[in-house]
């Protein structure tokens, strides 16, 4: 996968000063630099699947040996197989007969598995706008609110006279637990008077977007790390995802691959 990844420019090694990052023996740091999405598009694209956006899944009923999924727009489709790899949480959200194939026992393992939150800041420039810190991203550790910064297109070594930068701020878990459920224009400037307390020469941006990242990582994974359950045989009915493991791109990799094997020896 890495190979495939770096081989197509989507992924490459991490070569900007990353202040604070702690390194662990053996292991290889990468950036994408048009964004993780991009990894998810790569995929997409070879695949050839048809991809429809904007829908979200809110129920799964058992029709005639295929499963029919409905989505918030109001409308339902058929299908073989349903693959699940939203978080654990959501999973448990769904309605239907979905509910009624989960065990007492699958229910407490699957209500055991926990995130953290936290919010994104994204603080967008005009080209030209300079940052002057000598490194490209940094740990925080002793900010009540802060606890990463990314001078973006610099840490992804994309930097242009022809594009802005942008920054990235990411909150503490223990911040991002306690204003969860405020609003997010509060929280917005909360965020924006930490980091010039941090950044104090830092240009007001053109523009800013702030997030509510509600399942950020996997703090608690289902026990066992099993990579996937399958609630339904046929038609086929598969849970996975970081949840069902850990929260990082090996592990998301992890989990497909047991999704796969799990569907082949169904075929």
């Amino acid at each position: 996968f890495y190979e495939d990844l770096l081989t197509h420019g989507i992924l490459k090694p991490l070569t900007a000063l990353v202040e604070g990052m702690v390194m662990k023996k053996g292991t290889e740091n990468f950036v994408t630099p048009q964004g993780i999405s991009s990894i998810v598009k790569h995929y997409l694209k070879k695949s050839g699947a048809d991809i429809f956006y904007d829908h979200q899944v809110t129920q799964l009923y058992l029709r005639d040996g295929k499963w029919e999924v409905c989505v918030n727009t109001g409308s339902s489709v058929q299908f073989d197989v349903v693959i699940l790899t939203m978080p654990v949480p959501q999973i448990l959200q769904l309605q239907g007969d979905i509910g009624n194939l989960i065990n007492k026992s699958q229910r407490q393992q699957l209500e055991s598995v926990s995130y953290s939150s936290r919010y994104a800041l994204g603080l967008f420039y005009e080209a030209g706008t300079q940052i002057d810190v000598p490194w490209a991203a940094q740990y925080i550790s002793n900010n009540p609110c802060i606890r990463f910064i990314s001078i973006d297109n610099k840490k992804r070594n994309i930097e242009s006279p022809d594009i802005g930068p942008s920054i990235v701020v990411h909150t503490s878990t223990s911040f991002g637990t306690e204003y969860l459920e405020c609003n997010k224009e509060k929280v917005q400037q909360l965020i924006l008077n930490e980091l010039r307390k941090i950044m104090p020469d830092l240009p007001e941006p053109a523009s800013t977007k702030c997030q509510r990242w509600r399942y950020s990582q996997v703090t608690t994974a289902f026990p066992g790390s099993p990579g996937q359950i399958t609630l339904h045989t046929k038609p086929f009915l598969i849970c996975g995802g970081d949840g069902f493991v850990h929260s990082n791109f090996d592990g998301c990799i992890d989990s497909a691959m047991t999704i796969v094997e799990a569907l082949k020896s169904s075929l």
